[in-house]
């Protein structure tokens, strides 16, 4: 025999958990991926016609074996940039080239300790 209190009941449950779901699910995202958590770029900007090593803080170990960085320069131009381990954890340095004065763009898709891909831009200026 069906009780409509038990019924009642039960669906409130599965509500509430279906809240709380929804609710934790950004959370769990948050922690899953490489997130930039500043860069060199804040303090010290590039300078044209100079090879330069951008380091780029992440929230967790980055696997560079699986990772990779672009130069984006005008004309929608990729050029990959070598990249190697910083001291801290997290911390990624980048090699760029000389530059000429203007806008230009780090792309990169790095995979977190975990296995979560992360992609991104980070956009700077060349001036004098």
């Amino acid at each position: 025999m069906f009780n409509p209190i038990a019924g009642s009941l039960w669906r409130h449950r599965c509500g509430v958990t279906a809240a709380l779901l929804i609710a934790l699910a950004p959370l769990s995202n948050l922690s899953a991926h490489a997130v930039i958590t500043a860069s060199s770029l804040e303090t010290n900007p590039i300078k044209p016609a100079t090879t330069a090593t951008v380091a780029l803080y992440f929230n967790t170990h980055i696997e560079l074996a699986l990772s990779k960085v672009f130069l984006i320069s005008k004309g929608d131009i990729h050029q990959p940039v070598k990249i190697h381990n910083g001291k801290k954890p997290g911390e990624v340095l980048v090699a760029l080239p000389p530059l000429t004065v203007g806008d230009y763009a780090l792309k990169y898709k790095v995979f977190a300790a975990d296995g979560h891909l992360t992609e991104d831009i980070v956009y700077f200026h060349v001036a004098e």
